[in-house]
């Protein structure tokens, strides 16, 4: 009887745990994890043509199931191309499992062209990094590494495979057992009568709701719960500036998102004697700005009901019947009057929310529709939005294309800005590939708008230096062209009217789909 490889063994228990899909950028030191996939047909292989598509991608996906997928990179070279959406996972607090070839063992000494410190690089956006020191080790190694992606609430797991414990035969392959979940960290005892007399003692109370899975701070219980909590005291809530997930839409409350500038956030945060963090972190401010605190409310004033990461929707409920709090209510809004003329942003926002179906997902990258779409929203079909969390771009494409795979009878829509998805352009081709039904906005106003606003803060001139380093417009990118030779059908936009009559065409059909947003 044939025995199997290291990398059979690593897939097969990898499966055993319940990872189902690989986003994968292979190279000559995983081919025997490639060949291992061959019998797998419970794992799903994803292609990216670029590692930071296939972090991202993992990265939507485990925000939408709360399960990890495994990534497969080449080397680290290959792993530090997709540090920069590992990072935003890191922030999300997503389960993901990287699985990263290395050099076989008997190489390594030798220096070879691409070897590096893998274990240093992906210590920075990895809360557990091993290296497989032997095939009798592969099986345990799996088995530990799904545990641990799902240990704090989330985050990145990863695993060195050097390339001759993959292809060796494993005498015996270990116990064929499933690996307990991982149990969350200790919090501090929970005692909502304590919170609700605090809570009543204070004059204004702010909370500021954390994002993740369907408990959450930004899940529709939670939301509701803390509804009830401001109406019996007068409170007022916010959800933190970027979300790792927020249900938004019709039925539930319109917490606005805290303001990403420093000046805005303080007119919330600054007037309030208490600060509630449902999920959520300490408010910093983005960047260092002069004339202000990093820490945008000093400790004193904060009141943690549950940490980052961890189910809070129960315990705002019990806060909320300790206040003797009404029962919720169902919020129904009217939609904003479908907009005519030439796009601008507020229109833009306006004609999405009008559109959105029902249950979409909607991934946000760039400031430019973001925010006007965010303010209209709380009216659109009840949906689900993912943010860039950790402020690294090139997210917004792959964190779609996993949410799609994550979700497949659900509509998913990218609403981007033009310079940043740049960054991870080639999701496109996996979007065609796959055939995944995402509808892509991108918002072309051809320059990078957040600098010019940073560069502008304080009422300062945007010099011509300046400008030519933010301008996108020498030569314009031409999106419909650039998707098309992706395999994803597109068209430009110029009058909220167009945009409308694009979007129903979009969303009436299967498979991707791109808009050009001319502004």
């Amino acid at each position: 009887m044939t025995q199997a490889t290291g990398a059979e063994v690593l897939w097969t228990a990898l499966a055993e745990q319940g990872v189902d899909t690989c986003f994968a950028n292979p190279g000559t030191t995983e081919l025997d994890l490639v060949r291992g996939l061959e019998s797998k047909g419970d794992i799903r292989c994803v292609i990216g043509l670029q590692e930071n598509v296939c972090t991202g991608a993992a990265d939507g996906y485990g925000r939408m199931t709360g399960r990890p997928a495994a990534t497969l990179l080449h080397l680290g070279p290959g792993f530090a191309n997709g540090i920069a959406n590992l990072h935003n996972a890191r922030r999300a607090r997503t389960p993901i499992v990287n699985i990263i070839g290395d050099h076989t063992s008997w190489h390594l000494p030798f220096d070879a062209p691409l070897s590096s410190d893998i274990e240093a690089l992906a210590g920075a956006v990895s809360g557990w990094v091993h290296r497989i020191g032997g095939t009798g080790a592969v099986a345990g190694a799996a088995r530990e590494a799904v545990r641990q992606s799902l240990a704090d609430g989330g985050q990145g797991a990863t695993l060195i495979f050097p390339a001759d414990f993959q292809a060796d035969a494993v005498a015996d392959a270990g116990e064929r057992a499933q690996a307990p979940a991982a149990a969350p960290a200790a919090e501090a005892a929970f005692d909502p009568a304590r919170i609700a007399q605090r809570l009543r003692s204070v004059r204004r109370v702010v909370f500021l709701l954390g994002g993740g899975g369907e408990d959450s701070g930004l899940g529709a219980r939670a939301q509701r719960a803390v509804a009830r909590i401001c109406e019996v005291l007068g409170a007022s809530a916010y959800a933190e500036t970027f979300p790792s997930r927020a249900e938004r839409g019709q039925g539930l409350p319109a917490f606005d998102r805290l303001p990403y500038f420093p000046e805005p956030a303080r007119a919330v945060l600054d007037e309030a004697d208490l600060v509630v963090l449902a999920g959520a972190l300490p408010p910093i401010t983005y960047f260092g700005y002069v004339g202000h605190p990093s820490e945008l409310v000093d400790p004193a004033r904060l009141l943690v009901v549950g940490e980052p990461g961890r189910p809070v929707a129960q315990r705002l409920e019990q806060i909320a019947e300790q206040l003797g709090a009404p029962e919720a209510q169902d919020y129904v809004r009217e939609l904003p009057p479908a907009p005519e003329g030439e796009l601008t942003p507020a229109r833009i926002g306006a004609v999405l929310a009008r559109e959105l179906p029902e249950h979409a997902i909607v991934s946000v990258e760039g400031g430019t529709c973001g925010y006007p779409f965010y303010a209209v929203s709380a009216a659109a079909r009840p949906h689900t939005t993912l943010t860039n969390t950790g402020g690294a771009i090139g997210q917004g494409l792959p964190v779609a294309v996993g949410a799609a795979i994550a979700c497949p009878g659900r509509r998913v829509v990218g609403l981007l800005s033009d310079g940043s998805t740049q960054y991870t352009i080639q999701a496109l081709w996996t979007m065609a590939h796959e055939q995944l039904d995402v509808v892509v906005l991108i918002a072309a106003n051809h320059q990078y708008a957040i600098l010019r606003n940073e560069l502008r803060r304080n009422g300062a001139a945007l010099g011509a230096r300046a400008a030519e380093m933010t301008a996108l417009d020498r030569p314009k990118i031409d999106w419909v062209g650039l998707a098309q030779s992706y395999g994803v059908p597109a068209s430009r936009a110029a009058t909220a009217g167009e945009l409308r009559d694009q979007l129903r065409r979009a969303f009436a059909a299967r498979g991707p789909a791109l808009i050009e947003m001319a502004l």
